[in-house]
């Protein structure tokens, strides 16, 4: 049997932003630099961090309100940064310039993802209940992808508001997309087809968080939720395949290792766990943070030997992984 992996804490920067920090990703190393971790906070800033030391790159501004998701092209070349001002703006990682800046009204933004090929931004669209598909290269809202109404509610019962979209994901062929919603479902649908699949219950509280196994073929999706649970689902198959669970309050994030053997949360009762798919169990809790923990990610490549933890309390953990 492997050997499990192991978190050692490396750094810890104390007031990272000056608010929350509630959203990280990694952005992936091109021919000229390493990777980079993005950083962004209810203080309106995105921060561009180097991936051993946390040396401040750059602090980006430009949003006026606080920024919910960060999303890396995967060519590392481009992101992407959303805030509750419901404006996404796209620029260039190592120039700062804007690219593009997308506005899909009323909807709000919560989670985005570009697709693995990096045609496609998915935007989670908040109370609009739906996905919003942008094309990367004309900058075009390209499809809407809609959460079908319960069956027998009519139009005007507030059905809506329980579908709530909160955090979205691609599977690792692009073909499939999936999206967590505030009553606890998760719903996927067919991209080429742009048509819903199937809703994946089992849990009861929101799913702010989503991520597939990263093998290319995956059909397996992780979910994190209130609920204080992390289920494994087979999205072809609607079947839960196993479910998880150990923290003490909100499970806020969960992210997957590269090569798919480990899995990390983070939660509001302050702790990031690492998990063993195989146990089913934490085998490791960290305590680095005094406050909630709103996002988790391993950095891309290889193993994934590096994983990012940023929290309420306004800092940045990095461990090593091995």
């Amino acid at each position: 049997m492997a050997k499990s992996m192991k978190l050692a804490g490396l750094k810890s920067v104390e007031n990272a932003h000056d608010e929350s920090v509630w959203t990280a990703t990694w952005v992936p190393a091109t021919g000229s630099r390493p990777p980079l971790l993005l950083t962004g906070s209810l203080d309106e800033t995105v921060k561009v961090w180097r991936p051993d030391e946390l040396d401040l790159v750059r602090t980006n501004t430009g949003h006026c309100l606080g920024v919910v998701s960060v999303a890396a092209h995967p060519s590392g070349v481009i992101a992407a940064s959303a805030a509750l001002d419901s404006f996404v703006r796209v620029f260039d990682v190592d120039t700062n310039a804007t690219i593009a800046t997308l506005e899909s009204p009323p909807s709000e933004v919560w989670q985005m993802q570009f697709d693995p090929k990096g045609t496609t931004l998915a935007v989670a669209g908040g109370g609009s209940a739906s996905i919003k598909l942008w094309d990367t290269a004309t900058w075009r809202l390209v499809a809407t992808l809609s959460i079908p109404r319960p069956e027998g509610s009519k139009p005007s019962e507030k059905s809506g508001s329980k579908k709530f979209v909160l955090s979205v994901a691609w599977s690792p062929d692009g073909r499939r997309l999936a999206c967590g919603s505030m009553d606890g479902t998760i719903s996927v649908f067919d991209v080429a087809r742009a048509k819903f699949l199937r809703h994946l219950e089992g849990h009861y509280m929101p799913v702010r968080s989503l991520v597939f196994s990263p093998e290319h073929d995956s059909r397996k999706l992780y979910s994190a939720s209130d609920d204080g649970h992390v289920h494994i689902h087979d999205v072809e198959g609607k079947a839960i395949i196993g479910a998880m669970s150990g923290h003490t309050g909100w499970v806020l994030s969960v992210d997957v290792s590269p090569d798919g053997e480990a899995i990390a949360t983070g939660s509001s009762d302050k702790t990031v766990r690492l998990w063993d798919f195989k146990m089913r169990a934490a085998i490791q809790v960290m305590s680095n943070h005094t406050d909630q923990v709103w996002a988790v990610a391993f950095r891309p490549g290889g193993r994934g030997d590096r994983l990012a933890s940023v929290s309420d309390d306004k800092s940045i953990s990095l461990y090593h992984c091995s």
